[in-house]
């Protein structure tokens, strides 16, 4: 019989109990922990199918799963996957690409909303019985800067649109097609951060792209400008971009992932700085469209057909 290992953390309770339905119809034995409060070693030993969100899938994770075949990522990003040793075993690792980009570009709108209006600080004025005016920004007829423009970038320039926004993106793989629809010019990421009103990370993280951020490309920017982060928290040098907001190098940076998470205090309890909870793609829309392609995904592993979106250490 086929075991398979459901990691999801609570946000996916109503996918995982999902999941775990239709599997169990399959004939297989499923077994479900929760992220973060499970400690996964314990459930690795009988593993054919991993199927993990953000629980670490590392080298000795995959040492102390002797029957590990597939690794299926519920979400886009694998850099909590070590694909090199997935594939010194031959072990096939998928992810679902795009089925995040919605909901993701979604935040990424809102959170340069929130930032340019300070919205969370006059939440919280409010709230606490006060009231007080805040001066903010508009966004119409600013420019927005994108790095990265696969499924995300591409949302993100759409909905920009709608604000009349001056878009221009950076990227390795150039949609020129896409691009010139949009309106999207492709700089330079220097350029694009000298030059830029708001800068929205949406580029994937790997070797080349760690600390992709750094204090010397912070140093180009636009006292004005704001920095969104709806990436990964590692594309950023956050001591570089402490001492950046501390200094008020650039006017505030709204930010929904971290280096570690939860982040550290020093960043996020800066008066220029709005957080979230790496909700990128936590909606329930989001999650249906992710369960169902890994759910279609394991039934065509179990049935030897055809499987999508398959990950290598190349990619």
């Amino acid at each position: 019989m086929t075991n398979i290992l459901l990691s999801l953390s609570e946000g996916f309770t109503k996918e995982k109990r999902k999941l775990e339905e239709e599997l169990g119809k399959l004939g297989v034995s499923v077994t479900s922990i929760t992220t973060k409060k499970e400690s996964i070693t314990d459930y690795l030993h009988d593993a054919e199918i991993i199927v993990t969100g953000v629980e670490r899938i590392d080298r000795d994770t995959i040492a102390n799963a002797p029957n590990l075949k597939y690794i299926s990522k519920f979400g886009t990003g694998v850099d909590n996957i070590d694909l090199a040793a997935a594939s010194e075993r031959d072990i096939m690792v998928t992810n679902t690409p795009g089925q995040n980009a919605s909901s993701v570009a979604d935040l990424a709108i809102g959170l340069m909303l929130s930032v340019s209006r300070n919205l969370t600080k006059s939440n919280e004025i409010v709230k606490n019985g006060k009231w007080l005016l805040h001066m903010g920004n508009e966004i119409e007829g600013k420019r927005l800067g994108i790095i990265g423009f696969g499924e995300i970038g591409k949302k993100v320039a759409k909905r920009a649109t709608g604000f009349d926004m001056d878009i221009v993106a950076f990227a390795n793989y150039q949609d020129e097609k896409e691009a010139q629809r949009l309106g999207v010019q492709f700089v330079s990421l220097e350029e694009l951060l000298a030059t830029s009103d708001y800068v929205v990370i949406s580029t994937s993280l790997k070797k080349s792209t760690y600390h992709l951020i750094n204090e010397t490309r912070l140093s180009l920017m636009k006292s004005s400008a704001y920095l969104i982060n709806i990436a990964r928290g590692d594309l950023i040098d956050e001591k570089a971009l402490i001492a950046c907001l501390k200094a008020n190098k650039i006017k505030g940076a709204a930010l929904d992932v971290f280096s570690k998470e939860p982040p550290v205090l020093e960043l996020v309890e800066l008066d220029n700085v709005i957080c979230s909870s790496h909700i990128g793609g936590a909606t329930e829309e989001c999650s249906a469209r992710i369960g169902d392609m890994v759910l279609g995904n394991i039934k065509s592993y179990l049935r030897k057909g055809e499987i999508q979106h398959k990950v290598t250490i190349n990619d």
